[in-house]
């Protein structure tokens, strides 16, 4: 298991070229967040803004807009129960999200098979919370897009029917081989699966251990893989950027919130375009 740790970053956050516009960061469209969990699609939308993707827009349930168009209005915002509207917007994202609070009744699971469908090979697919629960119960298959899951550990016994004990590397490979898609497992200390190889996140604080600390890290995965072309590095600087940002927050606060980890994010991707020399 390869250790995660500040020298990945190095490589992969360059300085933005004076001669380039918001259609070179990628778009992301974000789908989740029903009446209850707002705030689930909130913070993923949050994150991917300020983690530097050129477009997001977010499809959700509409109690949520006035609250989106309030705490974030560079997103644009999309009815995420009109499943042909949100549709006809996948096909002009370049990375898109489902799972954030979506919620696990009827109408999540036509949205999600409804995206699972219509995903193509060029898009870069992140599957989270409620989509990977619901993956788990109705037995879907990865779909054909360059797709990644999120789960905590309960989400992947669901998932993977690996009980917590058993999920060790070896084991965890081998599923993730049977699903065909990298795997960042959220514990203390992240693992990250992919075809060939495993790492663990050196960076995290127990002052993590808050609601919304995932839909924050799904956020900033949407982010990193709208703007990068290597989906590996994208998806280890995410993981590891995010637990740092925290590390340095828990040296003054007793908990890191979401929010704070969001606010900080592009002074440290400026820090470490500016830090190393490329």
């Amino acid at each position: 298991m390869k250790e995660l740790n500040q020298n990945i970053v190095q490589g992969i956050l360059p300085k933005r070229k004076n001669e380039s516009y918001k259609g070179n960061y990628g778009h992301v469209l974000l789908i989740g967040g029903n009446q209850e969990l707002g705030g689930a699609i909130i913070l993923a939308a949050s994150a991917a803004v300020y983690s530097g993707a050129g477009l997001v827009t977010v499809a959700t349930h509409p109690s949520n807009h006035t609250a989106l168009h309030a705490r974030l209005p560079e997103a644009m915002v999309i009815d995420g129960y009109d499943t042909a509207k949100v549709i006809h917007h996948m096909k002009k994202a370049t990375t898109v999200v489902i799972g954030p609070g979506l919620g696990l009744d009827d109408q999540s699971q036509l949205i999600l098979k409804a995206v699972l469908t219509a995903c193509t090979p060029q898009q870069r697919l992140v599957i989270d919370g409620d989509a990977i629960t619901l993956m788990a119960s109705e037995n879907l298959k990865t779909p054909v897009a360059q797709t990644v899951y999120t789960p905590h550990l309960g989400e992947w016994q669901r998932l993977s029917h690996l009980t917590i004990e058993e999920q060790t590397k070896d084991l965890n490979a081998h599923f993730r081989k049977q699903l065909g898609a990298e795997v960042v497992l959220k514990k203390h200390h992240s693992e990250i699966y992919f075809e060939d190889e495993v790492w663990q996140n050196e960076a995290g604080t127990p002052a993590m251990a808050t609601g919304g600390m995932g839909d924050t890290l799904t956020g900033m995965l949407a982010g990193f893989l709208a703007q990068f072309p290597n989906r590996k590095t994208a998806i280890l600087a995410a993981v590891y950027l995010h637990s740092r940002i925290s590390d340095d927050l828990a040296k003054t606060h007793y908990v890191t919130l979401p929010s704070q980890i969001i606010q900080r994010i592009p002074c440290v991707m400026k820090d470490y375009a500016t830090k190393f020399d490329f």
